[in-house]
């Protein structure tokens, strides 16, 4: 179980990863991170720790099979935190293969897509044409 300071919650927050976040698409899930963002409804001038929140649709599969996905990414983010650093939100949106990976398969695109945000790697903003 993903502890609960650890997860996002409202609404602005998931648009605030998705929208103004870098993101890492994988074969099976598409993570969204925005760094050092600092949370407007915490008290104080201190971070608050890196928050997770998690997107699965209908289109990877019914709902025994979604909540499937949503507890292993829960499981694998979890182990995962201390990568993160403070203040930043992540948000995992699992495709619709996701629904009949197995855990080695979710685990090995998260750990690619978050190498990759974190590493700062220039290739993670979209894969549209170059510019002209």
């Amino acid at each position: 179980m993903l502890p609960t300071e650890h997860r996002l919650r409202r609404r602005e927050d998931f648009a605030t990863a998705v929208r103004r976040g870098r993101r890492a698409g994988r074969p099976l899930l598409v993570v969204h991170f925005r760094s050092g963002a600092t949370d407007p409804h915490a008290a104080g001038e201190c971070l608050p720790p890196a928050r997770a929140g998690f997107v699965v649709s209908k289109a990877v599969g019914g709902a025994v099979v979604r909540n499937k996905v949503k507890r292993r990414l829960r499981h694998l983010v979890r182990d995962r935190l201390d990568r993160l650093p403070a203040g930043s939100l992540v948000v995992v949106r699992a495709l619709p293969g996701a629904g009949t990976a197995d855990h080695d398969d979710l685990a090995r695109d998260l750990d690619t897509a978050l190498q990759r945000l974190l590493g700062g790697n220039p290739h993670t903003e979209g894969r549209g044409r170059a510019p002209r």
